[in-house]
């Protein structure tokens, strides 16, 4: 059945790549995919699928009633936005839109969700309901947020919510899915550390933030090191140093601003992360004569597959793809993804699909980089493997 679904999606695997290099063309940012939106509106409509718009604001659903009612509903997640990026490939279908461009893939995953959508409406071999949620504003805005709080699954009810994200560092025709963490919380930290202004040669006149953010810097350190679970990941970067006296060689500023970024996977290293971090600053700016304002800011939670429904994508991608193309002991990354909110109203899982090697061999979120094309009958058809294997006709 599976590799039915397969040559089925690849009958029209010219028309989706046109779709996919249509929406790379046009990026738009969160809450802002306005033309996107409407592309795949029309296209359910085309393919004789209900289709409703409005939550956060160009937020699509997608509704597929299989060939039997039954109770069970299941729902597919695809997220439509671009990131602030300018692009630097030739492609042919590169981005018209100057600093903007589909860095993440996000094209592929609106186009993918759009075959196994389309597949689906076909073939209806399922008893129950699909939804198809086509997501903005994943990149920083929260748009799974937003989509739940608006009421998307009392709206939209689903027994378990799934979403793919492609992987440059998986070979095409491969997957990873696994119970618990699979990306982490993603929490910004800035801190002000104000001291008093003053001649360099004359040091002992002034307070130097400069060397009090040198001493925070280093003392931050010791929360990963000293202060958490050496078997819990955290991560604490402070990524940018800015001071209030810019190119003088001569002047001791008298204030410094640090930004940076905290990842965890638990609650509990979260809390953590958060009370040492302003604990240490307090401490390290008053014993060097200075103080310092903390502002820690929480982002999207950790995104943790539940158990069963990370087995079920499993032993789905084993019959799709393969039983040694299913990755189930791999790490998680620290990276952060806002499918989190759903998996957190929801039981469901978030599976990495195989990219292969991107032009250059880059990664997400660099100005070079482009969609695989031909894994989109893969990402589709499993996709649209899971709706059928969780809503059995028989």
């Amino acid at each position: 059945m599976k590799n039915d679904a397969l040559e089925m999606l690849r009958l029209f695997h010219a028309e989706l790549v046109h779709i996919r290099r249509d929406i790379h063309a046009h990026p738009e940012l969160g809450f802002e995919e306005k033309r996107t939106s409407q592309l795949v509106a029309d296209k359910l409509a085309e393919w004789g699928i209900e289709a409703h718009r409005g939550l956060a604001g160009t937020g699509v659903v997608g509704v597929v009633h299989g060939r039997k009612k039954g109770k069970g509903a299941i729902g597919l997640r695809a997220d439509m936005d671009c990131l602030p990026l300018q692009e630097v490939s030739d492609v042919p279908h590169r981005s018209t839109v100057a600093g903007r461009m589909h860095a993440c893939g996000h094209d592929g995953h609106t186009t993918m969700l759009l075959g196994a959508a389309r597949y689906l409406a076909q073939t209806r071999n399922f008893a129950g309901t699909a939804h198809l949620i086509f997501q903005p504003a994943e990149e920083g805005g929260g748009g799974g947020r937003v989509m739940v709080e608006e009421g998307l699954f009392e709206k939209f009810p689903c027994d378990a919510v799934y979403a793919i994200h492609n992987w440059p560092g998986l070979p095409a025709g491969k997957i990873a899915v696994r119970p618990g963490p699979m990306m982490a919380a993603t929490d910004e930290i800035r801190i002000r550390l104000q001291g008093r202004g003053g001649h360099a040669a004359l040091p002992h006149l002034a307070i130097d933030p400069v060397v009090i953010a040198a001493h925070v810097i280093t003392a931050l350190q010791t929360i990963a090191s000293r202060n958490a679970n050496p078997v819990d990941a955290l991560v604490v970067s402070l990524c940018s140093l800015q001071t209030s006296q810019v190119g003088a060689f001569n002047i001791i500023p008298a204030h410094v601003e640090l930004v940076g970024t905290v990842r965890s996977f638990t609650p509990a290293m979260r809390d953590l992360a958060e009370q040492r971090i302003k604990q240490i600053t307090e401490s390290v700016a008053l014993g060097l004569g200075g103080t310092a304002e903390i502002e820690y800011r929480r982002g999207y939670p950790a995104t943790v597959n539940t158990d069963e429904e990370a087995r079920f994508a499993a032993r789905v991608g084993e019959r799709v793809f393969g039983k040694g193309n299913v990755v189930t002991d791999g790490e998680p990354t620290m990276g952060g993804e806002d499918f989190s909110y759903m998996l957190q109203a929801r039981p469901g899982a978030y599976v990495f699909l195989g990219q292969g090697g991107s032009q250059g061999g880059c990664f997400l979120h660099n100005p070079a980089y482009d969609f695989n094309d031909e894994v989109i009958p893969l990402g589709a058809g499993y996709l649209a493997a899971l709706v059928e294997e969780a809503l059995p006709l028989n």
